[in-house]
């Protein structure tokens, strides 16, 4: 008989986050502070976030301790830090609830959008932790091709722009206080404009909630916009100039944090199966599964491909540090290999727990379900490749 003993609470398997009481103090102030709040909110509320409970707790208590203004500058009272500690706390959270990971990895996105072209006044709530943003980018128009809004903006009297869309997804959608939108131009010859449009905006309204597979909690749900009326002075950027911060700055962020929180997530059913495979028991010949050649050349396996992910995201974030001649091929890189690796491995730790890997308490059919996200997560991996493949031959990407 196989049997398992002394498995943790639902939703709370092994933790792959926690780390001695030494290596925590050698660690940033704010990955201390990003380890707590996994402990003691990110992690035991899992299981009602992929219930489709938004984790508003779990960003409160992010933007209470500094993390959400964490890419924030100095001078509106943020951290000032860059994309690697962005990454790196985006990986804690991740690996613990990867609907949080995704809500927060939005915010990091819309936020770098806000901080260069943004107004103070939304610069300093976010930097405060009082200020939940994301992207709107996303339509049932132009699907996966982000960069190519069929939605409008028209002047109306009185220097405010009309609105009207239907954003197809939109992570935090009805939960965010303010939205990265993107429209055609008001006049510009050119694919794409972007405007800072507050979630409260008349016109605004989330037609349906999100009920999908995986990513259950992230509210990534659809946006209508009818006469939906902002100031000109909303606009992030130049008129025509969507596309340039897209590809320059959104990017950038989402290749790299959508990947951080999936090299999370990776680590977490790896970390879960493997201690299943070390303590399952078969009864009557006194073995582990891990015992078993095969279980452990899945461990293996899993581990070969975590730590392939884990390299390209470290080395994606030196060569955007170090501005390298590569840094937009691997850019390109890092989350099409974080999804592929995302989806193997979970469906390999599946595989190493069997019919156990069926129950919420050893918490890898989660991170099966939230993995598969990726692959469709504008720019899909299927579109990446298509990049990857033009960048390298010398071809425009769009």
């Amino acid at each position: 008989m196989l049997t398992s003993s002394n498995l943790g609470p639902a939703c709370l398997p092994d933790r792959p986050w926690r780390k001695t009481m030494a290596a925590m103090n050698s660690d940033p102030g704010y990955l201390q502070r990003a380890r707590r709040i996994v402990e003691e909110v990110v992690a035991p509320h899992a299981c009602d976030v992929d219930r489709g409970q938004f984790p508003r707790t779990a960003m409160r208590s992010l933007g209470a301790a500094g993390l959400l203004g964490l890419t924030s500058a100095e001078d509106v009272g943020g951290a000032g830090l860059g994309l690697r500690a962005a990454a790196e706390v985006v990986e804690l959270v991740g690996g613990a609830c990867g609907s949080t990971g995704m809500v927060l990895c939005m915010h990091y996105c819309g936020t770098a959008v806000i901080e260069r072209h943004g107004p103070r006044a939304v610069r300093a709530a976010i930097a405060a932790g009082e200020h939940i943003t994301t992207l709107a980018f996303s339509e049932a128009g132009s699907r996966s091709h982000f960069w190519a809004p069929v939605s409008t903006a028209r002047a109306v009297p009185g220097d405010r722009i009309r609105l009207d869309a239907e954003k197809s997804w939109s992570t935090s959608a009805g939960q965010a206080d303010s939205y990265v939108w993107s429209s055609q131009p008001v006049a510009a010859q050119e694919l794409s404009t972007l405007w800072l449009v507050p979630a409260n905006a008349p016109g605004l309204s989330v037609p349906r909630p999100f009920d999908g597979l995986g990513l259950r909690g992230n509210s990534s749900a659809p946006i209508r916009a009818e006469n939906v009326l902002v100031d000109a002075s909303a606009m992030l950027g130049l008129d025509g100039g969507g596309l340039d911060i897209m590809m320059t700055t959104v990017l950038p962020h989402f290749q790299v944090l959508s990947a951080a929180c999936y090299v999370g997530l990776v680590d977490a059913a790896v970390t879960g199966a493997v201690a299943h495979a070390s303590r399952a028991r078969f009864a009557h010949i006194d073995q582990t599964l891990a015992d078993l050649p095969t279980i452990r050349a899945f461990v293996a396996r899993c581990i070969v491909k975590r730590d392939m992910a884990r390299a390209l995201l470290a080395d994606t974030l030196a060569a955007l540090e170090s501005s390298r001649p590569d840094a937009l091929l691997r850019v390109l890189e890092v989350k099409a290999a974080a999804a592929e690796v995302a989806t193997e491995v979970t469906e390999l730790a599946m595989r190493i727990c069997g019919g156990a890997a069926y129950r919420k308490e050893v918490g890898v059919e989660r991170q099966f379900r939230d993995a598969h996200a990726a692959t469709v997560m504008s720019p899909t991996t299927d579109l990446l490749y298509d990049f990857i493949g033009k960048h390298v031959c010398g071809l425009p990407l769009l």
